[in-house]
């Protein structure tokens, strides 16, 4: 019979080792949560047949081939407008690079347990980087099946590298390197979503905050064996309070995309990075491109790591609002005006798939 856990949630890795069958109850989430709900791997399969993400091809963007570069535009706006999240490949990333990144990550959760705890976070004052798992911060007092690790790594000028993990040793080099290569990424998407849109490519950037003040949080996503996985979820269900965020993964499946009416799970395609518009970029484009509802599936069989970058404008420095190109007699502003930190405050607990529909 598994334990009620009562306060403090443990770290999901304990539990998972603890050997129990059954999950404690906080963890176990509400009928209408349970829609598609299932072991990722059996979900994936169910999933062949259906509607798929969209992949995306970066390399025409770099074309000296006016007419290639367009097309290429053209393919990730209709994947930001349709779908809000697509696999991006070719992106410019040495793929030397990503599986250095994939195994300092594994090689950081690898350690015990009490190794982990000297970066524990303090959501409770506000010091949310470092390790952490989910603290109830609804009325369930429900609790997600992942445990994982947070911090800023671009800009360089403005992270902290005390609270990065000193184990294992070149897990400072390798995900400072990634996160220039990644910003140069984040540069370009930026600059494809900007034509798509009908702006200058340099549009979106300047707008978010630009080279100085964009930032890019890492949150390393541990997701342990889960004995009922039918029942759990590692991440619940919501959109993205980010302009963009990118996620690699350790090829094991676990994202769902709500497309259609239903519960889509993501295939793993080899090379590639997932790209999510967020919030912030659904304001800016006047509802044109997508902040689409996704949640993160669990499993019996095997530990799942994703390595999420969420790229934020700065607090308070810019009002969030649909670009004055966008609006016209005939469209609208669909969204008032706020900075990042206000939208913050009214969207992040927000639970039912209502509230979801616009990034109000």
């Amino acid at each position: 019979m598994a334990t009620k856990v009562v306060s403090v949630a443990p770290r999901v890795e304990i539990l998972a080792k603890s050997g129990i069958n059954e999950i404690p109850t906080e963890y176990v989430r509400p009928e209408s949560e349970r829609l598609d709900l299932g072991d990722a791997f059996e979900e994936v399969k169910k999933a062949a047949e259906g509607p798929q993400i969209p992949v995306v091809d970066l390399q025409g963007f770099d074309s000296p081939d006016e007419e290639v570069r367009r097309a290429c535009v053209e393919e990730v706006r209709k994947a930001a407008t349709e779908w809000g999240v697509m696999h991006i490949v070719n992106h410019g990333i040495p793929l030397e690079l990503v599986e250095q990144l994939r195994k300092v990550g594994k090689e950081f959760f690898d350690l015990p347990i009490e190794q982990k705890e000297q970066y524990a976070n303090d959501q409770s004052s506000g010091k949310i980087q470092g390790y952490g798992s989910k603290l109830a911060n609804n009325a369930s007092g429900q609790l997600e099946w992942e445990d994982y690790f947070f911090h800023l790594i671009f800009p360089e000028e403005k992270i902290n590298i005390s609270i990065w993990p000193k184990q294992p040793t070149d897990y400072i080099e390798v995900t400072k390197k990634f996160g220039r290569q990644l910003r140069a990424v984040v540069t370009k998407m930026l600059e494809v979503l900007s034509l798509g849109l009908g702006l200058e490519e340099g549009k979106l950037d300047r707008e978010l905050g630009g080279m100085e003040d964009l930032l890019m949080q890492l949150k390393i996503n541990y997701y342990p064996i889960c004995p009922q996985p039918d029942l759990a979820l590692g991440v619940e269900a919501h959109t993205d309070i980010s302009a963009l965020s990118f996620i690699l993964h350790n090829m094991v499946p676990g994202l769902q995309i709500y497309y259609g009416g239903r519960w889509v799970t993501a295939k793993c395609v080899p090379d590639s990075i997932i790209m999510h518009v967020g919030d912030c970029l659904e304001i800016l484009s006047n509802g044109q491109y997508k902040s689409i509802l996704h949640r993160g599936l669990v499993n019996k069989e095997k530990v799942r790591i994703s390595w999420a970058v969420f790229c934020e404008p700065p607090k308070d420095k810019i009002v969030l609002k649909p670009l004055e190109e966008l609006v016209a007699d005939g469209t609208p502003a669909k969204f008032p005006p706020r900075t990042f930190e206000q939208h913050i405050q009214h969207k992040l607990f927000k639970k039912t798939r209502g509230d979801f529909k616009t990034p109000n």
